[in-house]
């Protein structure tokens, strides 16, 4: 919904929000999750307002919320309403307002070091207590400086400042984030500088309500907490497509020549556009696919692109679209060549008329409202849309994958037998029972895989870490190399073993980048393998349909499953009596554990 894409209209967002709750809930798809906000402060307008947030990234949040003020109590002490709760995720909104051992000018620095050690201390209990009872996610807020400096701009420098302080004490919150699975900070402390400390810290709603800051203030921080949540889920958008004219540099590169573009130090303009050109190519290094669709004579748009003053260059992208063809076309083309959903872009375009085009006919597809060159990256950066949570090194190397594909692509032209073609690109595949060193992967792999996914079933780091430890599970990953490099970790199974001899599939996934490459017959083939060696007789499989996974559709039907039902919504039940002997289907990967 653009009325909550930054920048938005809070004032709009606000009085509207039962209305715009109403229109959400009509979506499709919407996955449910349990979340806990455990206050410092008042939290009611914050539920609020997150609701509308993650309702509009296909999240449908279901609420426990403490008494005021009471996390702490909640956490170690326990709540037999939270218990029963047993939420997904656990928000712990507090402030600086619940810091309460701050530093005075009579103190000596060991003195201040244990009240520094202190407030840590009882917020790591908090964190120990929760993680021990439920292991689920926990979000934490850092702490926003004081709305006052006792020692003027000393009070960021000398240990008796209270900007000393909470800043030490953000430190010690991160170093834990760092070293601790599951555990995210949610920035409020970047937030509140975005819009204003001595507007956020408003003494009227803290002594008025109880709200640590001012009520105006809250979609920004519920803005900012949802990305969190849509990233540990798999909402993400994954690439870019740009415009150029205007966009990636100054003027028309067809009408002004290259010559004649701004970009580079030479000009102001140019300057602005060499940051936008050098935040863009900053993403690559996070996995995010840059693409181009530019209404130009292809021959000019890559003389743009290798303007000497360029900072990105014809190689940066995986896919270069410039010609004079409906950009909402373009970008079908490019999710189809990508094998990625539409909605998987963000489109960066400096005219409103196409930004506008596409968004009417691409659903879901990210077309930020970007309006004069110096507010560009502001407007993308705010919006959350590439959030990172988790980051594997899958991601560091996605570009590459990519090009890797575009590779096979042209080799497979070159072949009358697709089988031929397979052979040739003599593909070895690991496939393994879970391993601790690709659980984070596994959990980033079930979170965005879309296309290739039966059950559509989401797994935190939590979720697969449980999966892991329960002997009920034959859990496996599938990697894939080939000629062209190593794709990584791209297939996961998972099915839970019931009345001793049945098996149930509760996840299949696989990334769309090895499609048709024999990949699910292989993982198939060591999935009964391993149901055998558990002395399974029946493998009953579950698909779900989407938008997104009709590709699937008939996925048991190739694999031989018999389908025993199929309800009004398509959801279908099949089976596979392995018991009967089963026939293996890969014989173009050589497959090893």
């Amino acid at each position: 919904m653009k009325e909550l894409e930054y920048p938005f209209d809070v004032n709009y967002i606000m009085k509207n929000k039962k209305k715009i709750k109403k229109e959400l809930l009509l979506n499709k798809g919407l996955i449910d999750k349990k979340i806990a906000i455990l206050g410092g402060s008042t939290t009611s307008e914050i539920k609020n307002m997150l609701e509308v947030f993650l309702l509009n990234y296909g999240i449908k949040p279901i609420f426990y919320e403490s008494e005021y003020n009471k996390f702490y109590e909640d956490a170690v002490f326990g709540n037999e309403e939270l218990d029963k709760f047993n939420p997904d995720i656990i928000y712990i909104h507090t402030t600086n307002r619940n810091i309460i051992n701050y530093p005075t000018m009579y103190e000596d620095a060991s003195i201040i070091e244990e009240k520094l050690n202190s407030e840590y201390e009882k917020f790591k209990k908090v964190w120990e207590k929760l993680f021990e009872k439920f292991n689920s996610i926990i979000i934490q807020n850092n702490f926003e400086y004081p709305y006052y400096r006792l020692l003027g701009n000393k009070d960021a420098s000398d240990i008796h400042g209270k900007t000393n302080f909470i800043t030490r004490l953000n430190q010690k919150f991160y170093d834990y984030a760092n070293n601790t699975n599951n555990f995210f900070i949610n920035d409020i402390n970047y937030v509140s500088s975005c819009y204003g400390l001595d507007k956020w810290s408003n003494q009227f709603y803290w002594h008025m309500y109880k709200y640590a800051m001012e009520v105006p203030a809250i979609p920004y921080l519920a803005f900012n907490l949802a990305n969190i949540i849509k990233s540990i889920y798999g909402k993400n958008k994954k690439a870019f497509v740009l415009d150029l004219d205007n966009t990636l540099w100054g003027g028309i590169v067809g009408d002004d020549g290259v010559e004649n573009l701004a970009i580079g130090p030479e000009v102001p303009s140019g300057q602005v556009y060499s940051e936008i050109q050098a935040y863009l190519k900053e993403h690559k290094s996070l996995g995010i696919i840059l693409n181009v669709n530019s209404k130009n004579e292809y021959e000019n748009a890559i003389a743009g692109l290798n303007h000497p003053a360029g900072i990105l260059k014809p190689d940066d992208f995986i896919i270069i679209k410039a010609n004079w063809n409906p950009k909402n076309l373009n970008i079908k083309d490019i999710a189809e060549e990508l094998n990625l959903g539409a909605d998987s872009f963000v489109f960066v375009d400096d005219n409103p008329a196409e930004r506008q085009i596409v968004s009417n006919y691409i659903e879901g597809i990210a077309t930020p409202e970007i309006d004069v060159p110096e507010n560009y990256i502001r407007i993308i950066d705010h919006n959350g849309y590439f959030e990172v949570t988790n980051f594997s090194s899958e991601d560091l190397k996605k570009n590459e994958l990519y090009k890797d594909n575009a590779k096979r692509s042209q080799m497979m032209a070159t072949f009358d037998n697709y089988d031929d073609y397979l052979k040739s690109l003599k593909m070895k595949a690991e496939i393994s029972s879970f391993k601790p060193v690709y659980l984070e992967r596994i959990s980033q792999l079930s979170n965005k895989s879309n296309q290739f996914n039966l059950t559509t079933k989401r797994y935190s780091l939590a979720d697969i870490e449980e999966v892991n430890k329960n002997e009920n599970y034959i859990k496996i990953y599938g990697k894939l190399e080939d000629i062209f490099g190593d794709n990584g970790v791209i297939s996961v199974v998972i099915g839970s073993i019931k009345n001793k001899d049945e098996l149930h599939i509760d996840l299949w996934i696989m990334s769309c980048r090895v499609l048709k490459r024999n990949m699910e017959f292989a993982m198939m083939d060591e999935l009964v393998r391993k149901a055998k060696e558990k002395n399974i007789k029946t493998i009953y499989g579950y698909y779900y349909p989407t938008l997104k996974n009709k590709m699937v559709s008939n996925f048991y039907d190739l694999q031989g499953f018999e389908e025993i039902s199929c309800d009004d919504e398509g959801n279908k039940v099949y089976k596979l009596d392995i018991s009967k002997g089963y026939i293996n289907k890969n014989n173009v990967i050589e497959v090893y554990e």
